[in-house]
């Protein structure tokens, strides 16, 4: 089968001291984690976040999810300017540090409408690691092995959608809802301690670029007009929306439809645990069989999985038990996408990686939230609107990678690793 140059671009020379191989991809890991768990760990408590702060709509309850991703997405389109302007490093730790601070803000939270606001803050202070983590890869590394690096840091990363909810659920039980946002501000104090001892700055002095308007717009117009970036941006969007779908509705199919609260916490992790098995596999994989046959496959899978569990709903016979094996293949389809898909958006965009996983992180971030909160508020005391929505968002990804692709799955035309500079 024929490969694209972007496939087996070599590895880029590491020109930078600091963290080992394994401590590296530790690292970027939890910077992705902060995510993750500022997310899963609320699912257990939005209940107890509703009752305790008067929310009568339990579908409204879904903003405490959403709130946060709003933020976590529209401040990433700064982040990546001011990345190539100050360096990674530098505008890392602001991140946490606003990320710390508003986790803070949220465990002290009177109303409701406080907590929504200090959640948006979180995402606004978090979106600095989703970019940060990208670019610092990017950096250092190209190609095959630029997605091994970020399938490996997912691997990591991904242990906490597994555990996250069981955290939340065992804080619920020494202590209150406002306590998970402790942990959170703990997580980020830890990182921000981790990256200040042992990260240096990634970005070569010359390769900074100075903030100018005309400058800035014209790295947002390759990002938003080169082929394969924008068009597996696209996709990762939908996939994305997909992923919040189900996070939206999770809570309420295991608590409303299946009657089975205390088994919430087992079979998410079940399913989440779908994900770090596809990290294992792809991080052995990609290297060898490329990022476009594992990720248009794991696609085409994916979208099966979400068809067939469609059928098994819409005929009456869902069951909680085929939920979570037929969500267990999905995400485990999920996380042979992530990886991939997200380097092969930013293989092209290496000469203005800051900005690009900006441009990136804020579409796929702002309007697969907005997606999964529409498929979330579809909840009608059934599993069917979000087992649907996770189709309709598959579909729609594979259009996607079809443009990207100019209609032509698992083989690309060769193509420039690095697109020439404006």
């Amino acid at each position: 089968m024929a490969s694209s140059q972007t496939d087996t671009a070599p590895v880029s020379p590491d020109k930078v001291k600091g963290p080992g191989f394994p401590e590296f991809v530790c690292m970027i890991a939890l910077m992705m984690a902060l995510n993750a768990l500022a997310i899963d760990s609320m699912l257990p408590a939005l209940p107890d976040i509703g009752n305790a702060l008067g929310v009568v709509n339990e579908n409204s309850r879904q903003w405490v999810v959403t709130a946060y991703l709003l933020g976590f997405g529209a401040a990433q389109i700064i982040y990546g300017p001011l990345s190539d302007r100050f360096g990674r490093k530098r505008v890392l730790l602001i991140g946490v540090g606003v990320y710390i601070l508003f986790s803070l803000v949220a465990a002290f939270a009177p109303t409701f409408d406080t907590l929504i606001l200090a959640r948006i803050g979180q995402g606004l202070g978090s979106a600095a690691t989703r970019v940060l983590a990208v670019s610092i890869v990017r950096d250092r590394y190209q190609g095959r092995t630029m997605a091994r690096v970020m399938s490996l840091s997912f691997l990591v990363f991904l242990g906490v959608p597994i555990i996250a909810p069981s955290l939340g659920q065992l804080i619920l039980l020494v202590a209150e809802w406002r306590e998970i946002f402790g942990v959170l501000a703990f997580a980020g104090i830890a990182l921000m301690v981790w990256t200040s001892l042992r990260l240096p700055e990634t970005l070569h002095p010359e390769d900074r670029l100075p903030i100018q308007p005309l400058r800035i717009l014209g790295a947002f117009k390759q990002a938003l007009t080169n082929r394969q970036a924008m068009g597996y941006t696209l996709a990762m969007t939908a996939i994305t929306g997909a992923l919040f779908g189900f996070i939206n509705s999770s809570q309420q199919i295991f608590f409303d439809v299946f009657k089975a609260p205390h088994l919430f916490t087992t079979v998410f992790a079940l399913i989440a645990g779908g994900i770090a098995v596809a990290s294992v596999l792809n991080a052995k994989l990609v290297e060898r069989l490329g990022s476009r046959l594992i990720g248009h496959s794991a696609l085409l899978g994916f979208i099966a999985f979400g068809a067939l569990h469609t059928v098994v709903v819409l005929s009456g016979h869902e069951t909680i038990w085929t939920f979570a094996m037929l969500q267990a293949g999905t995400m485990f389809c999920f996380g042979l996408l992530a990886g991939n898909f997200g380097s092969m958006a930013m293989e092209p965009m290496g000469h203005i990686a800051g900005t690009a996983s900006s441009v990136q992180g804020f579409i796929s971030t702002i309007c697969g939230s907005l997606a999964g909160f529409a498929i979330g508020q579809q909840f009608n005391g059934s599993a069917a609107p979000m087992v649907i929505g996770v189709t309709v968002m598959g579909l729609l990804a594979l259009c996607a990678v079809l443009f990207a692709e100019r209609g032509r799955l698992f083989v690309a035309k060769h193509r420039p690793a690095v697109a020439p500079a404006a």
